[in-house]
């Protein structure tokens, strides 16, 4: 046998540098399916993790077109006993499946809120008549939520004393319609330019995938604390919430 080389099972020489280089691709391999299960046991687990029931007794979902015909017993079964549902969107956009989802969800017994995603572009009495005109007024309804954050339509960022000045006006026209306070649901970013817990007065939800949020002015009454869950009635993945228990959203 030549120097150098190794013999393989059918006897046939094989080059020492390329022997080496089989045992370090299979060890290549080999980590690669590791990080691969890893990712998949990672993603299995985000898609299923809640906060302890012990801890937060109330706990519900986030809903919106995206989760398609929503099936409202499986979400209700699934652990729900509340949804907040994306309603209207800026001046003009409902999301398509309010309606719907509003009318099976209390159907079923699940408590509901309606969500407005206000937009920096669009003036606030604007968007207030958008909600007012598509949610009901209902006395068992959860408090309205005005979801805060960044999206791509709007490229612009007003001042803080105007955001807050407008943000005061559609609050003080969707509460007279409403007949209750509203929640306001900053995400970290928004909340670390706008500081909005600290200029508006109202109960806060705010977000941070499986830890407590640690932003806000105050105590959050609400967490979103998984974006990533899966249950079964509803397509893709939505937020998962719980409520503190002295927290007072009702």
């Amino acid at each position: 046998m030549a120097a150098g080389a190794i013999g393989n099972r059918t006897g046939t020489a094989v080059p020492a540098w390329r022997a080496a280089l089989l045992r370090w691709l299979r060890r290549i391999g080999a980590a690669v399916l590791l990080i691969l299960l890893a990712i998949g046991l990672t993603l299995w687990w985000a898609a299923r993790w809640a906060p302890s029931r012990d801890q937060y007794p109330w706990q519900g979902a986030t809903i919106d077109a995206r989760n398609g015909q929503v099936q409202w017993g499986s979400v209700k079964a699934a652990g729900a006993d509340f949804a907040y549902i994306v309603a209207t969107d800026g001046a003009a956009r409902v999301d398509p499946m309010f309606a719907r989802n509003i009318r099976a969800a209390r159907e079923v017994g699940v408590q509901t809120g309606a969500i407005h995603r206000y937009d920096l572009c669009r003036l606030a009495t604007d968007q207030a008549a958008n909600f007012i005109r598509h949610v009901p007024r209902r006395a068992d309804t959860l408090p309205a939520a005005v979801w805060l954050d960044y999206n791509d339509r709007c490229p612009d960022r007003p001042t803080r004393a105007l955001l807050l000045s407008e943000l005061a006006t559609f609050l003080a026209q969707i509460e007279a319609h409403m007949g209750k306070p509203s929640m306001v649901a900053p995400s970290p970013a928004f909340e670390a330019d706008y500081q909005v817990t600290r200029g508006i007065a109202r109960t806060a939800w705010l977000r941070r995938d499986f830890f407590a949020p640690d932003y806000g002015a105050h105590p959050w009454a609400m967490w979103q604390a998984n974006d990533y869950m899966r249950i079964s009635g509803a397509d893709g993945t939505i937020g998962w919430n719980v409520v503190r228990p002295d927290g007072d959203i009702k």
